[in-house]
């Protein structure tokens, strides 16, 4: 007989553990106006999924300094939170994450800048498809957004994990734009790093990459959660990609609904994926780039700086200072925030 979804399960999990034991080698234009801040398509109405403010809007004090927005780039509407004051510093998320990564360390940085933390296109509460996944197209979209819609001609520029990846394809196609870069754990498939080798250092990488397979496996909510919540204490510090065996997630319990509240949305679940399965296309556009002179702060993992650099230095030539974020894994903004927030005030001159 056909199996039915509860019968289902197991075989699912059986398959994402397994592949869960597998060795880790390393530790065009615009259209209209800003949007008013309303509910998009998937918000909160009875029977509906909860809307893009249902981790903040109870939160008076973040509230206080800092608003959601939306934008028309292209065909994506695009979501991003704003708040501070000072010069603009822009936030660029990764996987499985969306701008809620930020949350820890964004109140401290709004004090001497004005913030501005963005879901990338098709992913957290953006809607719509971009016309690839590439870290280069999304960079555009990313420009339209910040140059276009927004207004910003100058500002700083932090990116993590796979949004270091559409960081680095943004300041060496506007690298006028950029006042100072932060590239935050994430080693550049390119001249030193093929694609195919990228995908043997995690599990992950190499499972995401497949085709149609990832949503065959993690196909509703219920999957999503599994998937995440066993992925995120892995690659934190202590987890199984630094060679421990922490099972204990670094994010609360909030945190973790709503990058499940997100991803549980089947285009965002693809377009996460999709950002592994252009990493081949991410290798040539980062290999023909033109070279960055953009002053450069590396912050990785602890005890991933030495494997990590050698990727970005073809690529970044002006990695001014670089440094491991003490007891943290992968997730630096999470695990060790006054750390993280120290160095991009320090880098930023602020």
């Amino acid at each position: 007989m056909t199996p039915t979804r509860t019968q289902k399960r197991p075989a699912r999990r059986r398959l994402l553990l397994g592949a869960c034991a597998l060795t880790l080698s390393l530790a065009a234009g615009w259209t209209t106006l800003d949007e008013p801040v309303a509910a998009p398509a998937a918000a909160s109405t009875a029977g509906q999924a909860p809307s893009y403010d249902a981790a903040t809007k109870d939160d008076a004090e973040f509230n206080a300094t800092f608003e959601h927005r939306f934008a028309k780039v292209r065909d994506v509407r695009m979501h991003y939170v704003t708040g501070g004051k000072g010069p603009a510093l822009v936030l660029l998320h990764g996987w499985p994450q969306t701008w809620y990564e930020w949350r820890k360390i964004m109140p401290a940085l709004a004090e001497h800048h004005t913030v501005y933390a963005l879901d990338l296109p098709g992913l957290g509460d953006s809607e719509g498809s971009p016309a690839s996944f590439d870290k280069k197209t999304l960079a555009r979209y990313v420009h339209e957004l910040l140059h276009e819609r927004i207004g910003l001609h100058a500002f700083d520029l932090v990116a993590h994990d796979l949004g270091g990846g559409v960081g680095f394809q943004y300041v060496a196609q506007f690298p006028g734009q950029v006042r100072s870069y932060v590239h935050m754990d994430y080693p550049l498939p390119g001249p030193k790093l093929p694609a195919a080798q990228y995908r043997t250092f995690s599990w992950h990488m190499a499972f995401n990459s497949q085709r149609a397979i990832p949503e065959k496996l993690v196909d509703d909510r219920g999957d999503v959660r599994e998937y995440l919540t066993a992925f995120y204490p892995q690659v934190a510090y202590g987890g199984a990609a630094f060679g421990g065996t922490r099972t204990r997630s670094p994010f609360t319990e909030a945190e973790t609904n709503e990058f499940v509240r997100t991803y549980s949305r089947r285009d965002v679940l693809r377009a996460g994926f999709e950002l592994y399965r252009s990493l081949d296309q991410d290798e040539r556009d980062n290999t023909a780039a033109a070279r960055v002179d953009t002053p450069t702060l590396l912050l990785t993992a602890t005890g991933s700086l030495a494997a990590t650099r050698p990727t970005l230095t073809p690529m970044l030539r002006n990695i001014t200072r670089a440094v491991e974020v003490p007891e943290s894994g992968h997730w630096l903004a999470e695990e060790n925030p006054e750390f993280v927030v120290r160095e991009i005030l320090s880098f930023t001159g602020r």
